[in-house]
């Protein structure tokens, strides 16, 4: 009898308020650097718990392996992926705390920023679980300080709002939790994109009751993924980017692309279609997780094969 899977909705991340408060107590306490040697032993202790965590990373870097140089397959393991993510969420309080400077951002694609900033449209712009999504407030600093609403799924979205005021954070960032696009949840997003207001949601990971799904390949393998971000472009009737940041040579470089400039979807084609839209961010997902591949931080069940146990 094969053992049920639980969806990553109803597992308690850690790194939630109680855990980001710990660490800003260490990091305002020791430093940086101390911060880095006791993060060693708490990301031990979590990749020797957390046996579904510690799966998953392995599941994930062995079919990503294939794609990736030879040189650069001898440095992946799971447990630098786990220290990867916890050096990432000290980086997520650094931008609420507005300690992140334009010196340390560079934007790869500053052609894309300045079609969207000289259009004055507001948009929707689809992100992922790859690198550090809370730097896309920089992307409000060279809009002129556009307002931004981040789309969640998950229970602490108030208190984190709450955290980020403690912080004295400088972002015009709100954290909206959305289990369901609701018809008036729909409407007062449309509203803030004629407003010329940005949406930001991610694609990466699935709603807990199947449906709105496309089975996708991805690094080789079948999976699933939500088609919700695509689905809400189509309703909001607003251009649609990519939006990626990664932490390349202790910078953030963001990379924004054009996806679509309207998603308009047949209704008789229209689950061929999503599927075909699904896959195309699938494939640009893949392109950056090989770019930086400890930084894609999807620790859960995410293949349809991942009922196997996966090998190191």
């Amino acid at each position: 009898m094969q053992k049920k899977i639980t969806h990553w909705t109803q597992v308690q991340e850690n790194g939630t308020v109680l855990g980001i408060k710990i660490l800003l107590f260490i990091y305002r306490l020791f430093g940086r650097t101390v911060f880095s040697l006791i993060l060693l032993p708490v990301m031990a202790y979590y990749y020797l718990t957390n046996k579904t965590a510690r799966q998953s990373s392995q599941q994930y870097l062995n079919y990503l392996k294939p794609f990736i140089a030879p040189e650069q397959v001898t440095k992946l393991s799971s447990f630098k992926h786990f220290t990867s993510f916890g050096n990432m969420l000290l980086d997520k309080l650094l931008v609420w705390m507005g300690r992140i400077t334009p010196d340390d951002i560079v934007f790869e694609t500053p052609s894309v920023v300045d079609n969207i900033k000289a259009s004055g449209q507001g948009a929707l712009i689809v992100v992922s679980h790859l690198g550090n999504i809370e730097v896309c407030n920089a992307l409000r600093q060279k809009l002129d300080e556009v307002k931004l609403t981040i789309l969640v799924n998950t229970e602490h979205a108030e208190k984190l709002n709450s955290l980020m005021q403690q912080l004295d954070s400088n972002t015009h960032a709100e954290l909206l939790q959305v289990n369901d696009l609701s018809p008036a949840t729909a409407m007062m997003l449309a509203e803030r994109v004629e407003r010329g207001e940005l949406i930001v949601i991610a694609g990466d990971r699935t709603p807990e009751h199947a449906g709105r799904i496309s089975e996708v390949e991805f690094l080789g393998k079948p999976a699933h993924l939500p088609q919700g971000a695509f689905i809400l472009a189509s309703l909001l009737k607003c251009p649609v980017y990519l939006l990626f940041c990664l932490k390349q040579r202790k910078k953030y470089h963001i990379y924004v692309e054009k996806f679509s400039e309207q998603l308009k979807f047949a209704r008789k084609e229209r689950q061929q279609q999503l599927d075909l839209v699904v896959q195309n961010y699938a494939d640009r997902l893949q392109y950056y997780c090989i770019k930086a591949p400890l930084q894609w931080f999807n620790f859960f069940p995410f293949w349809l094969s991942d009922n196997k146990t996966p090998k190191q």
